[in-house]
């Protein structure tokens, strides 16, 4: 057993472009894909023949633009991967407006 794993990089600068990006990801989770990061999407395969009918549905959803790769992982090999965590994000408040403009 193993996992197959589809990292993508999708243009998004259009309406249209999002779309596609948008059924690309939803065809992942409707193929039984979970979500790993946003681009990066993992499906347990317990043969070689499950992967292979998997690449072939990712292969038949491709969308017209943008990069996509598939890989296998075995088990061993996924359990060795580690994750790292980096220190919450902080958000900075907002610069506070002056209390007179001054125009000239």
């Amino acid at each position: 057993m193993g996992w197959l794993i589809v990292a993508f990089d999708l243009p998004v600068l259009t309406k249209p472009q999002r779309r596609v990006a948008t059924k690309f990801r939803k065809f992942l989770l409707d193929d039984g894909y979970d979500m790993l990061q946003f681009s990066v999407y993992v499906r347990a395969c317990v043969s070689f023949a499950r992967q292979e009918t998997h690449i072939k549905r990712v292969k038949e959803n491709l969308p017209p633009e943008g990069s996509i790769r598939a890989f296998f992982v075995t088990r061993a090999q996924w359990q060795r991967a580690f994750v790292l965590y980096g220190s919450p994000a902080t958000q900075q408040p907002a610069e506070k407006m002056p209390e007179q403009l001054q125009f000239w």
